[in-house]
């Protein structure tokens, strides 16, 4: 039996994107019932990919209820909905077999990593106190993606001197504006920009130069997207909302780092549910972002364990 619930968490101040703001976190909860075992797993649903809780959710509920993680690979898209019934299976089997998912996906034992932390777009002055605030953190990703994002860096950067920043536009600039900005991102020790340009109008990055590493987000979803993004990309952000599920991501990971690329792994604003799965991508990555625990007012039973910026791998009562 395959089921889906909605849950709300509240976030720990409002998070803002190019594209919006939020309050709370909304969240579909797939539960895979066989045998008398449970498992797990969760989803974001994400109006940019044309899903809402509704559309996900029905999706998911269409399923037959003894799908196959191989069957699901060819019933539905890459996607929300894929992803949170593809982790559930995952987690059913390790109950089922009384194994890990890592053992069971031929995967080394999971350590802790270090993740970035977010800040979302605001006004100079605030983004100014939120990177003092989160000074310590060794790495902060930058919500920007306006035609008036160099007052907001310059801020950030004196609000944090030390710290490693990214740099995240959410599809926001043209191509003229990451031309004048790509200096100005390389004098203030910016390591990564992600997806300066929108999907579909991304050609252009083959056209103008590329001073700093340049992450394809919107513009990576699945394997298949992998040819187009060559010379015009050097990094992929690895995101299971996207990917449509764990089995999907440890596939595009692979042939990723085959074709050159390097890997940040990603996620939506979710509860430690959707960040356990992740944690198996994100060994080894170059940029781990699983911060979304860190940004709600409110988590799971047994969340993932932080410390500072550090994640552990999720307690088997959680997911796998």
């Amino acid at each position: 039996m395959i089921s889906v619930t909605r849950d709300t968490f509240r976030l720990a101040q409002a998070f803002t994107i190019s594209r919006g703001s939020r309050t709370e976190a909304q969240v579909l909860t797939v539960r895979v019932t066989r045998e008398g075992v449970t498992g797990r797993g969760e989803c974001v649903p994400y109006a940019r990919y044309g899903e809402t809780l509704d559309s996900v959710a029905e999706a998911i509920e269409a399923l037959p209820g003894d799908i196959t993680r191989e069957g699901l690979q060819e019933a539905l898209p890459a996607g929300a909905a894929r992803n949170a019934v593809d982790c559930a299976l995952w987690d059913w089997e390790a109950k089922r077999a009384g194994r890990p998912v890592h053992a069971l996906a031929g995967l080394p034992t999971p350590g802790p990593v270090t993740t970035a932390y977010t800040l979302s777009l605001d006004t100079p002055e605030a983004m100014r106190a939120a990177a003092a605030g989160q000074g310590h953190r060794p790495l902060l990703k930058i919500k920007l993606g306006t035609p008036d994002d160099m007052p907001r860096l310059e801020a950030v950067r004196e609000g944090a001197p030390a710290t490693r920043i990214i740099v995240d536009a959410n599809e926001g600039w043209t191509a003229e504006v990451y031309t004048d900005l790509a200096p100005h991102l390389l004098r203030l020790g910016v390591q990564v920009v992600e997806q300066p340009l929108p999907a579909g109008q991304d050609d252009l990055l083959r056209e103008i130069a590329r001073p700093l590493p340049v992450c394809a987000d919107e513009s990576c979803h699945d394997r298949a997207s992998l040819p187009d993004l060559v010379g015009k990309y050097d990094m992929v952000n690895i995101k299971l909302d996207k990917t449509g599920g764990l089995t999907e991501a440890l596939a595009l990971r692979a042939e990723a780092e085959a074709m050159g690329f390097r890997v940040m792994v990603g996620c939506m604003v979710g509860s430690s549910l959707a960040m356990a799965p992740a944690m198996l991508v994100a060994q080894g990555a170059e940029i781990v972002d699983l911060d979304g625990p860190l940004l709600l007012a409110e988590d799971r039973e047994t969340p993932l364990r932080f410390e500072g910026s550090v994640i552990y791998p999720a307690n088997p009562s959680l997911w796998g």
